[in-house]
């Protein structure tokens, strides 16, 4: 554990300082999982939930159900033609929340965890927690999971715009759904996510688009402006940054890169995946040359491909031919 972590959970406890200490007790977890000790993080972790179960405070459930957070399922924003939600909430439980990034990008997600959780401090010198993020990059690299592990980690409920039904042909009604979404997340606190964002947020530049989609964007871009949330965040994210109009850039707080996987993560992230087989030798030098410029998610579907072909060749131990096999199968689909 590095010092100055260590000495600030030692002043908190010092000082009795409940919420100091839980989130510290988070840091020092999360510091833990980042190096691989991922057995003492999970065992740490259950410390904490077991000695905060009867506390009004939680640091990783809340201690009232979402629903109870938000409004009910019923009461969430809806379009006005057809009553439809206009956002998804994302239960906690399904929540994923371990990632593996390289050290600068990790440190970028972390910082924003670290606001979020001093934000009152923050605002006490007149500063205010980033709460604008933009995450871009290429598919399957954990843009939608970095949003996700951002909801864990502040502990803030996950309302997902829904574009089929925010979109409508119908003259107007576009920027009106997107206002109320907006307006909504800004009265509730939670972490209000627009995956895709680029279905709305398309260069105005573009002779192909028409007017009405140079509208939404405009609306769009005044909205980023006045939206201020006390205790919220949100969190867009796109494959497509080349294509997204050149203001909305300057409106987000901070503008994460999320990468492909280098030669390390990838590693990691099989081993990590294989994690609840038994794996027999493998050359993992030649395994992850092989898998050049594949994303977290190849990397992912590349383990559990291998692991299952273990159980249904009643092996149950991963082997060479496995890897190879699912990184073949992959490279040609």
């Amino acid at each position: 554990m590095k010092a100055e972590l260590l000495k600030r959970l030692f002043r908190a406890i010092a000082s009795s300082d409940q919420e100091a200490i839980e989130k510290l007790a988070y840091l020092v977890i999360e510091e833990e999982r980042s190096k691989g000790h991922t057995l003492l993080a999970d065992q740490l972790e259950n410390i904490t939930k077991k000695s905060q179960k009867d506390k009004t405070v939680n640091r990783y459930q809340p201690a009232t159900p979402v629903t109870e957070n938000l409004q009910t399922l019923g009461e969430l924003p809806t379009s006005k033609r057809f009553k439809t939600p206009l956002v998804t909430v994302i239960p906690r439980e399904k929540l994923r929340h371990h990632m593996i990034l390289p050290e600068n990008t990790e440190k970028r997600f972390r910082r924003i965890e670290r606001e979020y959780a001093a934000r009152d401090r923050l605002a006490h010198y007149g500063l205010r927690y980033r709460q604008k993020i933009l995450l871009y990059g290429p598919p399957g690299c954990g843009k939608t999971l970095g949003a996700e592990r951002l909801a864990w980690n502040t502990g803030l409920p996950l309302l997902k715009v829904r574009f089929d039904a925010m979109v409508s042909s119908y003259l107007g009604e576009t920027a009106s759904n997107l206002r109320l979404v907006f307006e909504d997340a800004a009265k509730n606190p939670c972490l209000l996510f627009l995956d895709e964002c680029d279905s709305i947020a398309k260069s105005r530049e573009d002779t192909q688009e028409v007017g009405e989609i140079k509208r939404v964007v405009n609306t769009f871009l005044q909205i980023l402006d006045e939206y201020q949330s006390t205790s919220g965040l949100l969190v867009a994210a796109t494959n497509l940054d080349k294509f997204l109009d050149t203001a909305l850039w300057r409106r987000f707080d901070d503008l994460i890169a999320v990468p492909k996987p280098g030669d390390k993560e990838l590693e990691f992230i099989l081993k990590e995946t294989l994690s609840a087989i038994e794996v027999g030798f493998i050359n993992w030098s030649e395994i992850i040359k092989q898998m050049k410029d594949f994303s977290a998610a190849q990397a992912v579907r590349v383990a559990q491909d291998a692991a299952k072909r273990a159980i249904l060749e009643r092996e149950e131990l991963v082997i060479q031919e496995h890897l190879e096999e699912a990184i073949a199968e992959i490279k040609v689909s």
